[in-house]
C-alpha cells in the first residue's frame, strides 16, 4: 500500500539505479539484507536500540536497491524475485525475534508477551501467505486483482510501525509494547481481509461461470 500510494516507483528507481555502478549483481544486494538484519537482531538483543534500528533500516534500504538495480540493468529474473520474497520473510522474523529478545518476558494488556510475539509472527506470515496461495491455487488469477488484495497493513506498514515503536521505545518501553501489539492485531486483521477478498473474488467468478471448479 505504501509503495503504491506514497512512493513514486519510477522516481525511486531512477535514484537507486545509481547503485548499479558499484557492480554488484541484484541478487548480491538481496543477500546483503540478511546479514544486516542479523546484526540488527544482535543489537536489539543486547539492548542497543539505536544500532538495531539503524541496521534494520539499512536492510530495508538494500531491499529497495536490489529491485531498482535489477530493473535498470535488465537483470530482473524469476529467481531474483523469489529470493527477494523469501529473504523479506527472514528479515521480518529476525526483527520480531530481536524485539522478543529485547523485551523479554512479562505481560501487556493482560496477555503474556509470548502471545503477542506469536500473534505478530503468525499475522505477518499469513498476510503474505494468503495472497501467495490464492495465486498458487489460481483462485485469484489476474495480477492486478492480486495487487488489490492489499489490506490494512502490508509489509511496508508493518515495518514502519515496528521501527517507529523501536524509536519510541528508546524512551518508553510501553510505547514499543504498544507498537508490537498494534502490529500483531492489524497484521492478523489484514490476513482475514485478504481471505475474505479471495472468497468474494471466487464467488464472483462462480456467478459469472468463470470458476475453475476446484
Amino acid at each position: 500500500m505504501i509503495r503504491s500510494r506514497i512512493l513514486d516507483k519510477e522516481r525511486s528507481d531512477r535514484l537507486l539505479a545509481a547503485f548499479s555502478h558499484l557492480g554488484l549483481h541484484p541478487i548480491a544486494w538481496t543477500l546483503l539484507s540478511l546479514p544486516l538484519a542479523a546484526g540488527g537482531l544482535a543489537a536489539l538483543a543486547y539492548h542497543n536500540m539505536s544500532m538495531g534500528l539503524a541496521l534494520f533500516l539499512l536492510s530495508g534500504a538494500v531491499d529497495m536497491i536490489d529491485g531498482a538495480v535489477a530493473r535498470s540493468t535488465g537483470q530482473s529474473t524469476a529467481l531474483g524475485a523469489f529470493l527477494d520474497g523469501v529473504l523479506d520473510r527472514y528479515v521480518e522474523v529476525l526483527l520480531i525475534l530481536g524485539l522478543a529478545l529485547h523485551l523479554g518476558e512479562g505481560d501487556f494488556l493482560g496477555l503474556p508477551l509470548m502471545i503477542w510475539y506469536l500473534l505478530l509472527v503468525f499475522g505477518s506470515l499469513m498476510t503474505s501467505f494468503v495472497r501467495a496461495y490464492a495465486d498458487h491455487r489460481d483462485l485469484v488469477k489476474d495480477e492486478a486483482d492480486l495487487n488489490r488484495m492489499g489490506g490494512l497493513l502490508e509489509r511496508g506498514e508493518r515495518l514502519i510501525l515496528l521501527y517507529a515503536g523501536i524509536a519510541a521505545g528508546m524512551y518508553s518501553r510501553e510505547a514499543l509494547l504498544a507498537a508490537v501489539a498494534a502490529t500483531a492485531l492489524l497484521s492478523n486483521a489484514t490476513a482475514l481481509q485478504r481471505i475474505l477478498t479471495a472468497v468474494r473474488y471466487a464467488e464472483g467468478l462462480a456467478r459469472t461461470g468463470q470458476g475453475n471448479g476446484k
